[in-house]
């Protein structure tokens, strides 16, 4: 029979426990006041940035609501009767174009300054014709201008090769030609008018055999480019006989758009 063996008692020293540290009035004030300096200086920063995204927030909207769109451009029209006939309706002599463009205004509160404007006809990429727009008018939100005009005589440029060509075209298809408008523009936001944009249009229109505008064509949004200008823009001045209001029959219609 086995006898356990007895335990010694094992005597711990004092030094041999942990020490409990007190610590002084002054050192909890000095904890507190860090720590209410760290939740204050927290706190700062949450409402600061808090306000810094509300007033992005609201400038982005403003900023949305206020931004310039360019004007839509819509090609209503084009003809050449002359075209439809089958003997050519007297050569190009007594030939004439009719085209009917409409600009439409689609921001909301932002009008539009046209200072210059410039509608030419191609053909095979040559010019056959176009008029000037020198006279400055003002477009109002919301609102559409049309621009109207028929060119004949000395405004139409078309040579009796030219001619021809069409004739051989139609025989073949469409005949397809090239409206460019080309404007200069400002934008007016309450009292406040923007510096200058140039911008220009190409309207295709493909005709028919009646000489009339296919209706793929007919009013079909057109891109534009556009550009900023530093200063006003003397593109036209070399043009000898610039029109007015009453010569292109432009007239600004009071359209309410959608």
């Amino acid at each position: 029979m086995q006898h356990s063996r007895p335990e010694l008692p094992v005597n711990r020293r004092d030094q041999d426990r942990p020490v409990r540290r007190h610590h002084s009035a002054s050192y909890y004030a000095h904890w507190v006041k860090e720590s209410l300096t760290t939740r204050m200086s927290k706190l700062i920063c949450s409402i600061f940035l808090g306000l810094l995204a509300i007033v992005g927030l609201i400038t982005f909207i403003l900023w949305l609501s206020l931004r310039p769109h360019r004007p839509r451009i819509f090609l209503n029209d084009f003809s050449i009767p002359a075209l439809g006939h089958g003997d050519g309706g007297g050569g190009p002599e007594n030939a004439h174009i009719s085209f009917r463009v409409t600009a439409r205004n689609s921001n909301q509160g932002i009008g539009i300054y046209y200072d210059a404007s410039q509608v030419t006809v191609y053909y095979r990429e040559k010019s056959i014709g176009g008029y000037q727009v020198s006279t400055t008018f003002y477009q109002q939100p919301k609102n559409s201008t049309l621009f109207a005009s028929t060119l004949s005589g000395s405004s139409l440029t078309l040579t009796e090769s030219q001619w021809k060509q069409m004739l051989h075209d139609r025989s073949r298809g469409p005949v397809i030609f090239r409206v460019e408008l080309v404007s200069t523009i400002r934008f007016k936001i309450s009292s406040w008018n923007s510096k200058h944009h140039r911008f220009h249009a190409n309207c295709p229109a493909g005709l028919g055999q009646d000489g009339k505008l296919l209706p793929i064509y007919m009013d079909k949004r057109i891109s534009i480019q556009a550009e900023f200008l530093l200063q006003d823009l003397t593109m036209f001045s070399n043009l000898s006989s610039p029109i007015t209001y009453r010569n292109l029959q432009l007239a600004t219609a009071n359209i309410k758009l959608s």
